[in-house]
């Protein structure tokens, strides 16, 4: 990387170590998030666990599940004290009150959490807003404050919102639209009051063919060109053109595609 790319990233670390504010650190593809994360170790003296939305985005950051760490059952949040059966009788919600009194944490988790000072959640744009709520509760609950957004532990939120979205089933939005007006992380109550410090790393590094950069980018924000379609075009083969390439990576939108191959 450069030394544009280097100060930004020093800049990132600068905001992490000398602040307790949450901070959302974006950027398109290529541009150092994972460089900066896996690069955290050496460049902050905080405390920190790693979790992301998923098991495959966990691994990609050499960290575990939010729903592992936090050992959140499966289902929709709602950010109130009250049982959930105040709000609805369907099955796959809980509340503060279940959540603590169902689902406590042990041990060895309390004492990971107890004793970290950031809490670093990566692949962000998958993470829902009420999530990001349950995580609220279970820091200030371990940490004994709740009078500062999770128990006081700082918050760095990694992703591109550009990327997969936050999943919610048209069941539990007609719950949780009582208390989000959309499912995004930065709808969380958690951050109502403590804002983002936002931060977005813009340059690409990881790519140095500047008409393919271009390209990308037209694709990311919905402005394709003639000129994008017809160097599209130029790549397309048939499937009898196909069969005669080596070495070929095939991308599928399904598991039972990928299957199939």
């Amino acid at each position: 990387m450069n030394q544009e790319s280097n100060e930004k990233l020093e800049l990132a670390a600068k905001f992490v170590n000398s602040t307790a504010a949450p901070i959302f650190l974006t950027g398109k593809a290529g541009t150092g998030k994972t460089t900066f994360l896996r690069e955290l170790a050496v460049k902050t003296h905080k405390n920190y666990v790693v979790v992301a939305p998923t098991g495959i985005a966990a691994l990609q950051a050499k960290g575990v599940t939010i729903h592992s760490q936090f050992l959140l059952p499966l289902g929709s949040f709602l950010p109130v004290k009250e049982p959930e059966g105040n709000y609805t009788d369907q099955y796959g919600f809980y509340t503060q009150h279940t959540l603590g009194r169902r689902h406590p944490l042990n041990k060895i988790r309390k004492s990971v959490l107890r004793s970290i000072d950031l809490l670093v959640v990566d692949e962000v744009s998958m993470l829902r807003a009420d999530i990001l709520d349950a995580i609220d509760y279970r820091m200030k609950s371990v940490k004994g404050n709740f009078n500062q957004p999770f128990g006081g532990v700082q918050v760095l939120l990694i992703g591109d919102l550009y990327q997969l979205p936050p999943i919610v089933k048209d069941h539990e939005m007609a719950i949780l639209g009582r208390f989000y007006s959309s499912m995004h992380f930065f709808e969380a109550k958690a951050l109502n009051q403590s804002g983002l410090v936002y931060l977005e790393l813009d340059k690409i590094f990881r790519q140095r063919d500047e008409v393919f950069i271009n390209l990308l980018n037209h694709l990311r924000d919905n402005q394709l060109d003639a000129e994008d379609v017809r160097l599209l075009n130029k790549h397309f083969r048939t499937q009898e053109e196909i069969k005669e390439e080596k070495d070929c990576i095939t991308i599928t939108t399904h598991n039972y595609k990928a299957d199939q191959i």
